[in-house]
């Protein structure tokens, strides 16, 4: 049974060039330097077997990313011919090779109430009128829930968003450094 025929991909040099930039760049996420490969080898007439086989991946990722470039090429050939310094257009190419969204439920706190409860956090837990010299996730929940930040909350999301507010120090949790800040 014969293979069906990939999409041929045909590149101006402007794509080309910014193609190859992407993979020259090593900052560059390793997903992002194989899409562009992907692209590349498609535009120089090798099958998607062939360009599975030199970047390591399935078949079928191949033909996705190959018709997903193909899908994109009228948008990319517009961003081209109004864009004078090609930044428009490797706007463009890197949209067309990150990942789409995926699905899934979102995020049941804000921005907003995330903050809230971080910057209770810093507070001391006397001006609560809690007997406690140091607040506990479980502590910082019910409290959130009283002062109306939140209508309920888990202590563990309490403790994620503490952990996770600090992403640049120490292996010192937010709580204890706002505690040791206060006295």
């Amino acid at each position: 049974m014969p293979h069906p025929i990939a999409r041929a991909i045909v590149l101006s040099e402007k794509q080309r060039h910014l193609l190859e930039a992407i993979i020259r760049t090593h900052t560059n996420p390793y997903r992002l330097v194989q899409r562009a490969q992907v692209i590349l080898y498609a535009a120089s007439s090798l099958t998607n077997t062939e360009i599975s086989l030199l970047v390591r991946l399935t078949r079928n990722r191949v033909r996705l990313w190959r018709n997903r470039f193909n899908d994109a090429v009228e948008e990319l050939n517009q961003a081209e011919s109004e864009d004078r310094n090609d930044q428009g257009l490797r706007r463009k190419i890197l949209l067309v090779l990150m990942d789409e969204q995926r699905r899934g439920s979102p995020g049941k706190f804000s921005i907003e109430e995330i903050v809230q409860i971080v910057a209770l956090a810093c507070e001391l837990p006397a001006t609560s009128g809690l007997p406690v010299t140091h607040w506990t996730p479980t502590e910082l929940a019910r409290e959130s829930v009283k002062r109306g930040i939140v209508t309920q909350i888990s202590p563990r999301s309490v403790g994620r968003f503490l952990k996770s507010s600090n992403v640049e120090t120490t292996s010192n949790s937010l709580l204890a450094e706002c505690q040791s800040s206060k006295s």
